[in-house]
C-alpha cells in the first residue's frame, strides 16, 4: 500500500512540474487569429469591432494581470500574445491579440485539458470591461 501512495506523489510532483516547466512554444501559440467570435471548451475568440486603436490600452490591462507575460508580439507587430499561469498548479492559458484593420480581436484558450471551467471567458470579459 505503501508503494503505491509513493507513486501516486511522485506521478502528482511530476504532472506538476510537467505543468509549470514545459516550453511554450512561440510557433504554436503567437499566430494569426483566423474567423470571428465563437465560444468553444476551454476558451474564446472575440471580435471587438471599431476598437483596434484600442490595442495599446488593452495591452497595459493585460500586463497588470497577476501571472501574465508576454510570450511574444509587440505593438508595432500589432499582435501580441500572453501567456498567464493559474495560481495552484500553473496551468497556461494563452490569449492572442490583433488589430485586425479597424477591429480588435481576442482569441484566448487553455493548452492542457478541455475545459477551462469559464476561466479564459471571465478573464477577457474582464479585460474587455476594462477598455
Amino acid at each position: 500500500m505503501a508503494k503505491v501512495a509513493y507513486f501516486l506523489i511522485f506521478a502528482l510532483v511530476a504532472f506538476g512540474l510537467y505543468v509549470r516547466l514545459a516550453p511554450s512554444s512561440v510557433a504554436r501559440w503567437h499566430v494569426p487569429i483566423e474567423g470571428g467570435d465563437a465560444a468553444f471548451a476551454g476558451g474564446l475568440r472575440k471580435v471587438l469591432p471599431g476598437q483596434g486603436g484600442q490595442l495599446p490600452t488593452l495591452v497595459a490591462i493585460i500586463e497588470k494581470e497577476p501571472r501574465t507575460r508576454l510570450l511574444a508580439g509587440s505593438l508595432a507587430e500589432g499582435r501580441l500574445t500572453f501567456v498567464t499561469r493559474s495560481r495552484l498548479w500553473g496551468f497556461p492559458d494563452y490569449a492572442t491579440l490583433e488589430a485586425r484593420g479597424e477591429d480588435l480581436v481576442i482569441y484566448s484558450r487553455l493548452r492542457f485539458g478541455r475545459s477551462d471551467l469559464g476561466v479564459n471567458s471571465a478573464r477577457v470579459a474582464r479585460w474587455i470591461a476594462g477598455l
